[in-house]
This record gives structure tokens, sequence and C-alpha cells, in this order.
């Protein structure tokens, strides 16, 4: 059931075992989801226990995760059962055994428990506990803050996860369009946000929604003026704006999207944002081809900005692909003043420059991906900051 040919999990591993040995690392210890799948095409909502991917310098990688995953993992991953490992349920969620202990035993049969260990110190789903179990019982090792290594063999895209990208595209364009059919003064927030929800699982042009990597962001009015506020059931009113910050997914891969709705005859402070905004966003994605660096978007996207009035003091995008909860970034690349990365055919960002005002918030933003000469826009919902009477 894997995504993906072997040989492209094949090639995957070969560059994560180059960077590996770069870094003088004799295997890997991987517990992001993401790049669990990304390695092995492991995809379950099992991330809430103690998981991983052990990657060593040969060899196909093992799976190692709650025993009851085990049979989820076989049906996911492109291994053969010898490379998936289960552990007994004893050790979940229980303060007396920890499951990194069995993992402990899982390297030492695999010969892996001696030299440097390379661990994702600074990741969602690697805890305190964990690190220090693997500390305890891994006396012949030392263990490796390799946060982010794997994070950066995905920035450029295969053929086949930019169509999954282009299917997540057609997705979030369908979310979005549902938001103007059907938004209007007075209906409660939380029906809106089931009509988003069920547009983005039933998918589009014939291919399936899966569940995006955050929640949808649909603040309206004041609440607006903050980026990461959820929804409730109040009635939206007129007057006021509200941004839809939502993605379409499509296994595991993500595309999202913001664009802005306004109740009502939009103010003139709203009008010079859109228009400054629209004009950022040009002079960014005029700098969004292979050769540039990051910081080139970030850099004409705010010097444009910042002539028209308005400030961001915050990145304006970041890289995207395949992701689990919390987050639908790859947490690799920012655009963002200093970020030197260089651009390549291939990758794919959320070009994300929203506006929080003081009465409110403005979003719209852009997935793109870096083309041979320059950069393809991945949707095709109109630029803009829509209104309604």
């Amino acid at each position: 059931m894997a995504n993906f040919t072997e040989a492209e999990y094949q090639s995957r591993i070969a560059r994560t075992r180059k960077s590996m040995t770069a870094r003088g690392l004799d295997a890997l210890v991987v517990t992001d989801p993401s790049n669990m799948a990304w390695l092995t095409g492991y995809d379950g909502w099992s991330f809430y226990v103690h998981q991983a991917v052990v990657l060593g310098l040969d060899g196909n990688p093992h799976w190692w995760g709650r025993g009851m995953d085990a049979s989820g993992a076989s049906r996911t991953v492109f291994m053969d059962d010898n490379h998936v490992r289960g552990y007994d349920d004893i050790y979940v969620q229980n303060p007396d055994r920890h499951p990194m202990g069995d993992l402990c035993a899982v390297l030492s049969e695999l010969r892996l428990e001696k030299g440097r260990i390379g661990v994702e110190l600074d990741n969602y789903y690697y805890s305190a506990a964990a690190h220090k179990t693997l500390e305890h019982n891994l006396t012949s090792a030392k263990l490796i803050d390799a946060t982010g290594l794997v994070n950066w063999q995905r920035g450029i895209k295969s053929q086949q996860e930019i169509e999954y990208m282009r299917r997540a595209a057609g997705i979030v364009e369908a979310m979005h369009a549902r938001i103007l059919d059907v938004a209007e003064p007075g209906m409660r927030k939380n029906d809106l946000i089931a009509e988003i929800y069920a547009t983005g699982i039933r998918g589009a042009n014939g291919h399936w929604g899966d569940y995006p990597a955050i929640v949808p962001m649909a603040p309206s009015g004041l609440d607006a003026t903050a980026p990461h506020l959820t929804w409730d059931d109040q009635p939206m009113e007129k007057g006021e704006a509200t941004f839809f910050e939502i993605a379409g997914a499509h296994k595991r891969y993500q595309c999202p999207q913001s664009r802005t709705l306004f109740f009502g005859a939009i103010p003139q402070k709203y009008k010079d944002a859109e228009v400054a905004v629209l004009d950022a966003i040009e002079a960014g994605l005029e700098k969004a081809k292979p050769g540039n660096q990051a910081q080139d978007i970030a850099n004409a996207f705010n010097d444009t900005l910042n002539k028209a009035g308005f400030e961001k003091d915050s990145r304006c995008g970041y890289a995207i692909g395949v992701s689990y909860p919390p987050d639908w970034g790859e947490r690799t690349v920012s655009f963002r003043r200093g970020d030197e990365t260089v651009l390549q055919e291939g990758m794919t960002f959320h070009f994300m420059p929203a506006l929080w005002l003081d009465d409110g918030g403005l979003e719209i933003t852009e997935p793109i991906l870096i083309t041979q000469t320059g950069y393809e826009c991945l949707c095709k919902t109109p630029r803009k900051l829509f209104s309604k009477s």
C-alpha cells in the first residue's frame, strides 16, 4: 500500500545516508512521523505513543512502534515484515517502563547500540524522558542531535510528490469555493467549518481528501488580529473580515492556502492593505526562481510592503510537503531575511504574506512550486480580498 515505488524510497534513504555519513553517524532514530512516512511509507494515527524508524548505514530501515500498530506498519511500509518491530502494551503510558527501553533492545539486536546515534532532539514527538531512557541504556553510544537531518532531504520533490501536491491544491481550491458559496452573515462559524471539512475530505477532481496537518484557522473581526485562533459557535457579522487559513491534503501531502472574506462594504484601510499585499506578492514572486536565495523573496516582499506603509514582522513563507499534525511546514527553509538557502527546481513553499491589523486580519497566500525557470502557483483561486453583502 506504499504511495511510492521502492526505488523512490531507496533513493531517499541513499540521500539520508549521505548526510548521516557527513555527520559521522552510525545510525539514526527517526521519530517525526513525516520523516518516518517519507523514508518508509508508514502512515497511521499512532504518533501519540512512542514510535520510530531506525536507519543504519546499510540494509532496509526498521519500523518500531506499539505492537498493535505493527499490522498497520506492515500494510503501509515498503519493507517486509522482518523489518517491522512492535513492543508490548505494558510499555504504553507506563511511568515504570518506558518504550525506549524496548527500542534499546532492538538497537542491540541490530548491532546498532554502539557508536554515534542520531536523534531528532528538537522534535514534537521526542520527549525528554525518551532521551533520558536512551542515554541510560545505551552506555556504549553517543547520542548526537540530528534534528532536521531528514527534513532537509525532503526539500526537492519528485514528480510523484508534485502530483500529490497538485491534487491537494485542487482540493483547497474547492474548499475556498465552498466558503464563498455558503458563507453569509448570521451563519454560525462552526457550521461553516463543517462545510470546509466536508469539502476537504470529499476531495476534488476525482481525488480523495486526507486530513490536514493543521485545523482550519478562521477568526473574524478582532479575533483575526491574532494568527492562530480557530473557531467557535458565534455567528459571522457584517462589517467584519474573516480569513481562512486552510489546506487541502492528499496522501499526507499538504497544500495550504489562505483567503479573506469581508461581509459588507470593504473599508478603505482594507482596500489599501489589499493593494499593498498584492503588489508585494508580485515583487516576491519575481524572485522565486532557481539560483536565488530564500531571503530574496522575503526582502522583495517586505521592501514593497514597507513602501506602501505596512509592515510584517514575521517570516512570509516556508517549505511544505508531506506532513502530520501539528504542523504542515517542513521546518527547514523560511522566507525571511538571513535565510540563504538556494532555491532549486522542485522545491515547494507556502508563500504566506499575511497581515494582522489593529481590527482584523488579511491573509492572501499562495502555495508555489519552483520550476526550471521560475515558479508556478499550484492553485488557481483568484488572488484578491473577497466580499459579500
